[in-house]
């Protein structure tokens, strides 16, 4: 196990200072290799110790000796340095990947979760704001499932409201019946977009939708006609945006068939006193003991808000799939507080499922031009976006190599293209705001997916080029180079990241994991010579520890959601 190295430095720590309260998980790597491959802070001691850290590193390193693993020990300071067998730790971690392939690095999880993302409402076509949403989502899904959870992708789509009513006005006032000439969903949005402008002309269109709502309500059949016409024409849209992003759902809610049914859950709790009505005769729920204001759960008028709803989509979640062990919803910081209420007033109604709900938190995500309003369509479209990555690698596929056939560089460009996307958006950590830049993105150099995609493709030209099948059979002392040595650590701390990843929800762990990764590779590749036919011991070595990159690189990008192809 690549794992042992850690533990069994653990394990005698533990002996020597009797406790079982410290793991691998406070090793360090230092950063000069001088210092050694790993090192216990023993600040964590001083307390129960009642010692100082560096008296601490001094008693521990005295009593230390020398094993088959652990080959020296030192004090630095505060620290405990261990200097391991550097020809153990790559014959071990080599073969572990060798033989364990796409499957190295799994966890042995087992929890049953839910992600719900991106939650789109039926006006309007995705956009930018929904790319990272579902980025995260599907990433996130991916680390779940790689650690051996059971996930179960979910989305609510918001169907119904005073916005869907405002694009179905302006398209009976100015559609004239007309079919989708674009995008269905892009038609849909168009109409939103025109209500806007029209409203600001003639200001009683606003009164017009209010009335076109009360009448979806009432259940007036020419209103629920073309909202059901309008609402097929924006899910045909969604479908074909989810289908290019590897999007995919095992059970779809909608707003317009739960909207109602908190009601009940809401005069449940009025009964049972854990909430009062306000001088207006609204349900309200007092939050301001735990810092949360007052929130309006049903309206004097019995009509639902968003909490009402809310509310009812939780008991439906924990109804269709009672053994959940956690709900997460992938949704924008912006709704902070409405997430800490609802898990708050679940938890008042003392519902068994009240504990088994997370709000994975993400930051906005901008253009260089600016932020973006979707009344005033100035929004950029998921699609579009899509298809300026794919027009930018395109180009820079058909200047890199012109002979290949359209088909093969279009086929390149869609790959190149969403890795760009892709990368650029989850190595930014989910919690802050962002800015898109499309032409960065694109980059074959520098913190990018094309560059890591390079990487890899380059591994296997390497590996063509060379002629030699790979060997587990090799000398692993000739792997002893300073940068073989950092690539060796590095492979073997892919464990460690992927379920530090996957346990904090940071997709962005692991794509800065592949940057460093592949810069490793790529000082590697410049210092050393990889293939040398006076050495072929050192080349199968050197063509096994690539190979064994190349491996990691693929189930990284896969991870995220991002295809590893074998030539750029």
């Amino acid at each position: 196990m690549v794992d042992d190295f850690r533990f069994h430095i653990i394990e005698k720590l533990i002996d020597e200072v009797g406790s079982d309260d410290i793991d691998d998980s406070v090793l360090e790597v230092p950063p000069d290799p001088a210092l050694g491959d790993y090192a216990f802070p023993c600040f964590i001691l001083s307390k129960k110790l009642k010692k100082s850290p560096q008296a601490i590193a001094e008693w521990l390193a005295g009593k230390w000796k020398p094993d088959a693993v652990i080959v020296d020990v030192k004090n630095v300071g505060p620290y405990l340095n261990f200097f391991l067998d550097k020809s153990k730790l790559s014959g071990q971690v080599l073969t572990k990947i060798i033989n364990e392939r796409a499957d190295y690095g799994k966890g042995s999880d087992s929890r049953k979760m839910m992600l719900e993302f991106p939650g789109p409402n039926t006006n309007k076509p995705l956009h930018l704001g929904h790319v990272r949403n579902m980025l995260i989502g599907v990433a996130v899904g991916n680390l779940l499932r790689f650690q051996g959870n059971q996930v179960i992708n979910t989305n609510i789509n918001n169907d119904r409201g005073i916005h869907i009513c405002k694009s179905m006005l302006a398209y009976k006032l100015f559609g004239d019946g007309q079919e989708p000439d674009m995008k269905p969903d892009h038609f849909v949005g168009k109409w939103y977009v025109r209500f806007a402008e029209e409203a600001k002309k003639n200001p009683d269109l606003e009164v017009q939708a209010q009335e076109l709502l009360r009448k979806w309500e009432a259940g007036d059949k020419e209103t629920i006609d073309l909202w059901k016409k309008m609402n097929a024409w924006a899910f045909k849209g969604f479908q074909q945006t989810y289908s290019r992003f590897g999007v995919r759902f095992d059970k779809e809610y909608f707003e317009s068939q739960h909207y109602k049914k908190g009601k009940k859950y809401i005069l449940e709790g009025l009964k049972a006193g854990v909430f009062q009505k306000d001088d207006d005769g609204n349900i309200v729920a007092d939050l301001e003991p735990f810092g949360l204001g007052k929130k309006v759960v049903l309206r004097a008028d019995g009509t639902s808000v968003y909490m009402t709803q809310d509310i009812s989509l939780v008991h439906e979640k924990f109804n269709d799939f009672p053994d959940l062990d956690l709900s997460i919803n992938v949704v924008a910081t912006e709704q902070n507080l409405h997430f800490q209420q609802l898990f708050k007033i679940l938890e008042l109604l003392r519902y068994p499922f009240a504990k088994k709900n997370y709000h994975l938190r993400y930051g906005m995500v901008n253009l260089p031009e600016g932020k973006m309003k979707s009344r005033e369509g100035t929004v950029v479209d998921a699609d579009d976006l899509v298809q300026e990555m794919v027009d930018l690698a395109h180009a820079a596929v058909e200047l890199r190599h012109k002979d290949l056939s359209d088909e093969e560089s279009l086929a390149r460009a869609e790959v190149i293209g969403m890795a760009a996307l892709r990368f650029f958006i989850l190595k930014t950590d989910p919690l802050r705001d962002m800015t898109y830049d499309p032409k960065a993105s694109i980059s074959f150099e520098g913190e990018t997916g094309p560059y890591v995609q390079y990487v890899h493709a380059r591994i296997c030209g390497i590996k063509e080029k060379s002629g030699r099948p790979i060997r587990t059979d090799i000398d692993f002392s000739l792997l002893k180079t300073p940068e073989e040595l950092a690539l060796v650590k590095l492979l073997a701390s892919w464990p460690s990241v992927v379920a530090d990843a996957a346990h904090k929800y940071k997709p962005s762990t692991v794509a800065h994991y592949l940057i460093d990764l592949c810069q490793n590779f790529n000082e590697f590749y410049h210092r050393r010579r990889v293939v040398d036919e006076e050495r072929p011991a050192l080349t199968d070595a050197r063509l096994l520890l690539c190979e064994c990159v190349r491996q990691v690189v693929e189930i990284g990008l896969g991870v995220l959601g991002i295809d590893a192809p074998e030539e750029m």
